[in-house]
């Protein structure tokens, strides 16, 4: 795994490494909470690769219930986390576990300074036996060695260009709905780079209450209700070149 780091294949690296222990079909890093949901890598293994879309499922709602990594504590801890489907709320396992074959899930999760949770998964897919005690505590055993590579990895792999500026962003919404005004891509664009209602207004120079009814205007064309949502939308298209 330490070869493959900062490369495109490293995550299927991965995940093959890490199957003698525990025979997960799919895998997935992400963060969630304080910062801008990203998923940062996935793979899978002997099942169809559906981990974007399931991560567009859990942006589209489920992921403002979602109360299995809160346990995390503080900077530098690593801590457990293992759910059945049956557990989760009803939204959240239909949408994201029902609709991709998933049937349980065992996490790693870091508690990052400013409140992040940076999360690591294993899961199990429903023509899979479950997950033994054995293979939970194996797991459990590497975890932090495994999200140190990820943060690693992550860490060494470059943020394409489209990511990182708001130009790129409202290029990509632009592609996502072609009635958006000049001004609601500008602020929706903002809003995907992380910026609060308060920051946008300053740098468009527009009241807090323009902002935010440009805000509600460009939600009401591309459907949608919340900012998760849109992030959710922007991860599903291709990439700009």
């Amino acid at each position: 795994m330490i070869d493959e780091l900062g490369q495109p294949g490293f995550a299927s690296v991965l995940l093959g490494q890490v199957h003698p222990l525990v025979p997960a079909a799919s895998f997935s890093v992400y963060q969630i909470g304080s910062r801008e949901p990203r998923l940062f890598m996935s793979a899978t293994r002997g099942v169809p690769d559906r981990t974007r879309e399931c991560w567009r499922a859990y942006l589209s709602g489920p992921h403002r219930q979602d109360q299995s990594l809160e346990g995390a504590a503080g900077d530098q801890d690593i801590v457990l986390c293992h759910v059945d489907a049956g557990e989760v709320p009803v939204e959240h396992r239909v949408r994201v576990y029902e609709a991709h074959g998933m049937a349980e899930r065992i996490s790693a999760v870091r508690r990052e300074p400013d409140g992040a949770l940076f999360a690591l998964n294993l899961y199990r897919h429903l023509h899979q036996h479950p997950f033994t005690d054995a293979q939970v505590c194996a797991f459990e055993s590497v975890a932090p060695a495994l999200v140190a590579l990820a943060r690693k990895h992550v860490a060494l792999t470059p943020v394409p260009r489209e990511e990182r500026t708001v130009e790129g962003a409202r290029q990509r919404l632009a592609l996502l709905e072609a009635g958006l005004t000049a001004r609601e891509l500008d602020v929706c664009a903002r809003l995907l780079r992380g910026m609060t209602h308060e920051g946008i207004a300053s740098d468009l120079r527009l009241s807090l209450t323009t902002v935010k009814t440009y805000r509600n205007r460009a939600f009401d064309r591309l459907g949608i209700h919340f900012r998760s949502e849109l992030f959710a939308l922007v991860a599903g298209l291709p990439d700009l070149h």
